[in-house]
Formats: C-alpha cells, structure tokens, sequence
C-alpha cells in the first residue's frame, strides 16, 4: 500500500484527474508558477509539484524561470486527432478555399462526447480554437450533426446535454429544435441566427463520405451586415456543397 491514499488503490483515476486538473489551469495563461496552480486547483502544493516534475520528464510540460507552460508535445497529440480520419485532412482543404473565397471565416466541425469540436478553421491569426467545444444545439453545424441523428437521439441529447440558452435567439425549446433540424433534412443545410452569440450568422452543411457516411459539418459565418439573408440562404449553402462535393470526390478519387 502506498502512503498517498489519492493516489494508490482507487488510484489511477484520481491521480489522472490530478494531472489533468493542472493541465486545464496551464491551458488558460502564458507561464503559471506552482503557487498560482495551487491555488487554483487546490491540490496541495507537493501534490501540484509532484505531478509537474512527472508532465516536465515527459516533455508534455516546460518549465522557465519558475513559470510552467504547456509543451508542444500536446501539438503532436492533436495533430494525430485531426488526422485520424483521412476526411479530416481533406476537410482542411476546404475550409482554407472557402475562407479565402469568401473572406469570411470557415470551419470544420465533428461531434464528440455530444458537443461540437472545432478541427479546422479559417479567418484567425491563430488556431487558438481548434478543440475548442461548443453546444451543438447553438451552432449551423452543431444543428447539422443533430439532424444526422434520430429522434429518440437528439431527445437524449436533450435529456443529457439540455438546451442551454447562449443568446436569446438560442433555441431552447425541444419541440422547437425539432421543427428545426426538420427543415434541415429537407434543405440539407443549417442556420445559424444569432444563436451562438449576437452579431453572428452563419451557414453549415453536412459532409459525406464515398460510401455516405457523416464525416462532420462545413460552414461559414461572419457578421449579420454582410450576412443578408439572399446570402445565407441561396448562395452560403450552394458554395458550401460544392465543397463538400469535392471533399467526397477526394476521398473516393484520392
């Protein structure tokens, strides 16, 4: 028996929580010291150093002049993820040719764990929001992938999840969200009206495989001025299939 009850016996489990804990506090800032992680993890101080020295070996963590940041061995990691399906990588593609067609910013999003996650993404001087997680009832392409699912599964979705008001164009009524992921399926594309954050509108539509199976959501969005509503509704989702077109041609053609 170890003599840290958290971390032997039930064991694992804890201690991963631990290092992820700190992991999450690292995530937010440019360099934090050992006390500042303690403090907002609280986790005692040997336990926060204990765990640092462990992700510091493993080159996950780097520490400079008592400062700790994120290493760029997680980069790794999450280029594996973003790669792991050959439609992600072609994907990539597509939402740089639609950001610099339509000087707007373009994404690419897949659902995990019932939440929407950024994997590509056009129209930043950063990738600051790749991994990013967002509710999928809020989102042109979160409503996508809800409507890519049957009923008695978005009702767990909303049952589990539920449907957080973001915005007050957030559609937080099930029956409401219901009509809506209708009108997708019979259009095959989604909307988004402000329900994500005031200001934004956005277009998304869904993207197959060969064979016909849902790989994820492309879309566009950008600033309700320029997003009229000819624009969301005629030209965003002819553009926005065709790309989607050409990603399944890639990957049936290589």
């Amino acid at each position: 028996m170890g003599t840290d009850g958290d971390e032997t016996g039930g064991t694992g489990v804890s201690t991963t929580r631990k290092t992820f804990a700190l992991l999450e506090a690292l995530k937010d800032e440019e360099g934090v010291t050992i006390a500042a992680l303690t403090e907002r993890t609280d986790l005692p101080k040997s336990t926060v150093y204990r765990h640092l020295q462990t992700l510091t070996d493993l080159g996950y963590v780097i520490e400079r002049d008592g400062a700790y940041y994120v290493g760029f061995r997680f980069v790794e990691l999450g280029e594996q993820a973003r790669s792991r399906k050959v439609g992600y990588t072609a994907a990539k593609r597509a939402v740089f040719e639609l950001g610099q067609e339509t000087d707007e910013r373009a994404v690419f999003i897949v659902e995990e764990a019932s939440e929407a996650v950024y994997v590509h993404r056009y129209g930043s001087l950063s990738n600051t929001m790749i991994g990013h997680r967002r509710p999928l009832h809020s989102m042109a392409s979160g409503k996508v992938i809800l409507a890519e699912w049957d009923d008695a599964a978005v009702a767990d979705y909303i049952d589990d999840i539920g449907l957080e008001t973001i915005t007050p164009n957030t559609i937080t009524d099930p029956d409401a969200l219901f009509d809506e992921l209708e009108r997708i399926r019979g259009r095959g594309y989604g909307v988004n009206n402000q329900e994500h954050m005031e200001g934004l509108r956005g277009v998304a539509v869904p993207v197959y495989t060969p064979d016909d199976d849902f790989l994820g959501s492309l879309a566009v969005f950008g600033p309700t001025s320029r997003f009229s509503d000819d624009y969301v509704h005629d030209e965003l989702p002819t553009r926005l299939r065709n790309k989607a077109g050409e990603i399944k041609v890639t990957l049936a053609y290589g």
